[in-house]
């Protein structure tokens, strides 16, 4: 392998993850040398252009990694698990974007603009799986941990407003195809959820535990230690609600923090200010702040709504703020790549 332009395979490339790959690829001239798309067998043989050049679409199978260095998986957590282990010990390092690996052990659960030093000696070419966390977790913490840096985040209460696009392109497909129905009052076509999506809310269609949070909820409590770093015994308090809302693209959370130490608004915005992948919109003369539509499409993360939390009564130990970050970007394909770029940089 060259040091800066490793052999490339993109895993899962037809879906809406796979294809964002792809645009962030080109967007950021991400080096390679050559480049494999893979997929399923009912794909396989489709063509697929990418930076002037035509590709074939070829089935993933566990002979696709022979000569691979670098493989970006987005493909499912099933697939994941088969696949990325054969895809290491064929030696092609890989980033792996569903849950199948986030919480093992000896896994690096990787955000760039976080916790770049997780990658440890993993290099392209030379195996090992790093994953990509869960989209609402990486929404939250890039803004999120300047602010820990700063204070010492002490409790997070979290709630989020998650697009469509979380669930694949199916859904936001599905949600379209409601929208077009309701309007001409017909019955809406409930393939992906169980209830209507348009004009509606709900709760995240993951399973629900015996504790009452569903999965998506604990992902974003257990992953945020695990990035920090934090040891059993020392753990932030994080509880967490996840909500399906009727947007195409883009989620939204709304974030209550609690502090080890006081921090001013102004200290707040100061350190948002200088983080990287976090941009403000927080106009309260104007009433204007983040919103999916601003965030769609964007690498930053949108911080706004930045105001003390009045319910600790002023003693400065408290924030309030509310994010919007594109899922399809910074939440799964951006981050992969930044990580892909870091192992290439170190």
């Amino acid at each position: 392998m060259s040091a800066s332009s490793p052999s490339l395979a993109i895993v899962g490339v037809t879906g809406a993850v796979g294809q964002e790959f792809l645009r962030v690829l080109e967007q950021r001239d991400f080096p390679f040398s050559q480049l494999r798309l893979l997929a399923s067998k009912r794909s396989a043989g489709r063509t697929c252009t990418f930076k002037g050049t035509e590709y074939t679409i070829e089935e993933l199978t566990e002979d696709s990694f022979k000569d691979v260095d670098l493989a970006l998986f987005s493909a499912g957590g099933s697939i994941s698990k088969k696949f990325a282990p054969i895809a290491s010990d064929a030696g092609t390092t890989v980033v792996d974007n569903s849950s199948a690996f986030r919480m093992a052990d000896g896994v690096p659960l990787v955000v760039p603009e976080v916790n770049p030093e997780a990658v440890g000696e993993i290099r392209p070419g030379r195996g090992g799986i790093i994953a990509n966390p869960n989209c609402s977790t990486i929404i939250m913490l890039v803004p999120v941990t300047p602010l820990h840096h700063k204070a010492g985040v002490k409790r997070m209460i979290v709630s989020t407003y998650q697009a469509a696009s979380g669930a694949g392109a199916a859904a936001m497909a599905e949600l379209e195809q409601q929208t077009r129905e309701v309007l001409e009052d017909k019955p809406p076509t409930c393939d992906i959820f169980p209830q209507q999506y348009a004009f509606n809310l709900f709760s995240h269609n993951s399973d629900i535990g015996p504790e009452g949070y569903n999965t998506e909820e604990t992902k974003m409590i257990h992953e945020t230690w695990k990035i920090w770093g934090q040891p059993e015994g020392r753990r932030t308090g994080i509880a967490a609600t996840c909500v399906r809302v009727p947007v195409m693209r883009a989620h939204a959370e709304s974030i209550t923090l609690e502090f080890e130490n006081p921090i001013s608004e102004d200290e707040a915005r100061k350190a948002l200010a200088d983080a990287p992948g976090v941009g403000i919109i927080d106009d309260r003369a104007g009433n204007r702040f983040p919103t999916p539509l601003d965030a769609s499409h964007r690498d930053d993360i949108y911080v706004g709504r930045i105001r003390e939390d009045l319910s600790l009564n002023g003693t400065g130990y408290g924030l309030n703020i509310f994010v919007c970050g594109d899922q399809i970007r910074k939440g799964a394909a951006l981050n992969a790549v930044q990580i892909a770029e870091l192992l290439l940089n170190r």
